[in-house]
């Protein structure tokens, strides 16, 4: 009972404390939206101490309540009329008060990235998160997902979906980290990477996949190797990988395990036509 009583005293101190900021963001909000201020930062956290982890709860139901009553807004587009600030802020302030509460970081992965774009945002809280949901593999995937198809960032695409699939053992994930490895060019990271999830997995029809994926990376590593040997002799880059052979670099362009063909694109990458797709039958 003492307990209660202290929460009670506690959130009657940071009304008084908000009040004045309370009052000055309800006067510039319009009358329709009803979702309010919400205090921000670390001494937020601290006065309220044990019982964070119930705020942020009930932020997190909260601002899931707010978002579906402007349903028809969010369907016409008027995001106007959407308090998108105060409810990023909202969520915020509840994964900073329960960063293990995964309705938050979910809500913000679906809110704010496809309809206003604050991507980074979105990243910085999931980072946040990811410090303490350390075995959760959703998290680095959803990074994953808004590094590459977001922000073409491919790189860190790599290093996240990299990390859900070793949290996760999911061969999708994998492929996906190999995948993003070679649209950055770290095509020799993703064979490595490759080759420790093939041999870490027992189920043959996953090592079966894994060692697709990792005969067409090779077979690309070596002709994007002998295409860079070839620029650094001749100043340009070949006219097609035909011209290797021609000039005798390789003996031949290589089969892709998929059934594709191999091809140089007009930046000089080697790729191929299957796009790492087993044909039907294959």
């Amino acid at each position: 009972m003492k307990r209660f009583f202290l929460f009670i005293f506690i959130i009657f101190i940071l009304l008084i404390f908000f009040l004045p900021e309370f009052s000055k963001n309800m006067q510039n909000r319009s009358r329709t939206t009803k979702l309010g201020y919400t205090p921000q930062g670390d001494l937020f956290k601290a006065v309220l101490g044990e019982y964070r982890w119930f705020v942020g709860d009930y932020l997190a139901f909260k601002s899931i309540i707010y978002y579906g009553s402007q349903i028809e807004n969010l369907n016409k587009h008027n995001f106007k009329e959407i308090e998108f600030y105060n409810l990023y802020r909202t969520v915020e302030t509840s994964v900073l008060l329960n960063p293990y509460h995964e309705d938050s970081y979910y809500f913000a992965q679906a809110a704010f990235t496809w309809d206003i774009g604050r991507i980074k945002e979105v990243n910085s809280l999931l980072k946040y998160v990811a410090n303490y949901r350390k075995w959760d593999h959703r998290i680095p995937f959803f990074l994953g997902f808004n590094y590459s198809y977001f922000l073409k960032d491919y790189k860190k695409a790599a290093y996240y979906f990299k990390q859900a699939a070793e949290l996760s053992g999911s061969p999708l994930f994998s492929k996906l980290a190999s995948r993003y490895f070679y649209e950055s060019g770290d095509i020799e990271l993703g064979i490595m990477f490759l080759e420790y999830m093939y041999n870490s997995t027992r189920r043959e029809d996953i090592r079966r996949s894994y060692k697709l994926r990792l005969d067409a990376l090779k077979a690309i590593n070596r002709l994007q190797k002998q295409v860079d040997e070839f620029r650094k002799d001749y100043k340009r880059y070949p006219e097609g990988l035909k011209e290797l052979v021609e000039k005798r670099y390789i003996s031949r362009i290589p089969d892709d395990p998929y059934g594709g063909t191999f091809y140089l694109d007009e930046n000089g990458r080697v790729r191929t036509s299957s796009q790492f797709v087993e044909k039907k039958g294959g």
